[in-house]
């Protein structure tokens, strides 16, 4: 069972997703909340008692015990979209956006903060329902907003890679060794590091130390390399 909580400031929307998520198989609404804060702190929350409890109980700290938070974009408080999603993802949960906002920057700034998938809200319940299943499996949910946005990605931070250098990457951070990207891209062991190299010295020139076989693999998830 993939339990979820929602935290939107919008009230109508709440109750649908009640009644959408409802007796729908393999999926319990447990919680929602209007703001961040009220999730995290167990008030102004709607949520089963014993949940209410442990949330309170342990405070602004609390490791809530929720998969997948389905998170508002832009909720009315003020708080930054960056800043809800890291400290969603702090608390353990896995976190899909939702939002009526599609702006390729919010998108890219989303994900890079750690969030898990982006959706717009004009979705319907299937699909709603295979991210939440797709980001409590430990993958990003795909969508065509999402796709988009890393497409046409230009911000400072994300260096232009060529076609070998980016299928060097994304074969090498699979787990694969050099000698096994080596073969499966067509070049010898010798010039896959050399493409290896390229693409850290491209991070590194973007303000995005990448050292590690990790940190690439990092990088491919927060730039959206495989989904491309």
């Amino acid at each position: 069972m993939i339990t979820v909580a929602v935290v939107d400031d919008d009230r109508m929307l709440l109750d649908g997703l009640r009644l959408w998520l409802d007796g729908v198989p393999g999926v319990h609404l447990a919680a929602t909340a209007g703001t961040v804060d009220g999730l995290l702190t167990g008030t102004a929350v709607t949520v089963e008692a014993h949940l209410t409890e442990t949330a309170a109980a342990q405070g602004a700290g609390a490791v809530l015990p929720f998969d997948v938070v389905l998170l508002d974009l832009v909720l009315g408080d003020g708080s930054q979209p960056p800043d809800n999603i890291r400290r969603l993802r702090a608390a353990g949960p896995r976190v899909l956006v939702i939002s009526t906002v599609v702006d390729r920057r919010r998108i890219v700034a989303a994900i890079a903060a750690g969030a898990d998938g982006y959706l717009t809200k004009d979705h319907d319940l299937p699909t709603l329902v295979r991210a939440v299943e797709e980001v409590a499996a430990g993958g990003t949910a795909h969508s065509a907003e999402l796709a988009f946005a890393w497409a046409h990605d230009d911000g400072p931070t994300r260096p232009s890679l060529s076609p070998k250098e980016r299928q060097v990457l994304l074969e090498y951070a699979s787990g694969l060794t050099l000698k096994a990207t080596a073969r499966r891209v067509g070049v010898s062991p010798h010039t896959a590091k050399y493409y290896l190299d390229r693409v850290k010295d491209k991070y590194q020139q973007a303000g995005r130390p990448t050292y590690t076989k990790t940190d690439l693999a990092a990088r491919v998830r927060e730039d959206g390399w495989a989904a491309d």
